[in-house]
């Protein structure tokens, strides 16, 4: 059984770019030979991430993401079983928000920056699609 789960974060220190790309660079080899897509947006001190695969390894991932220090306030937007991945060519995209047109970012959002904890699990999913769209996502496969 596929689900997706969607989730938002507050980093527990300032993100740096050595930061980022070491939760990418784990998170693809990791979440590949579990068979768990999805996609990771960050701006600021702020994580959304969304993540594919099968209910006991996405449940799983997710509790460790929970447990993870570099991470505070953890919250579920959104829970789904699936019939097909949204994700699927992707081990780990990612999104630079504060490289997104803020006209985008305003569309979804009462401010012109990425806060998913003011706004619907629909909505921000919405906004991860149009990212995709727009070819704002970075890194396909690895």
């Amino acid at each position: 059984m596929l689900v997706r789960l969607h989730y938002a974060s507050h980093a527990a220190a300032p993100l740096t770019a050595e930061i980022v790309d070491s939760i990418l660079k784990k998170s693809r080899e990791h979440n590949a030979a579990l068979g768990i897509t999805g996609m990771l947006c960050y701006s600021d001190d702020l994580f959304m991430q969304v993540l594919e695969g099968g209910r006991d390894e996405v449940n799983d991932l997710y509790n460790t993401i929970v447990r993870d220090t570099r991470h505070d306030h953890v919250r579920i937007l959104s829970y789904e079983e699936i019939s097909e991945r949204r994700f699927g060519g992707w081990t780990m995209g990612h999104v630079n928000t504060a490289k997104v047109n803020p006209s985008l970012l305003l569309k979804y959002a009462e401010k012109p920056s990425l806060n998913p904890f003011n706004c619907s699990g629909k909505a921000s999913m919405a906004l991860l699609d149009e990212l995709i769209a727009t070819a704002s996502v970075l890194t396909r496969c690895s």
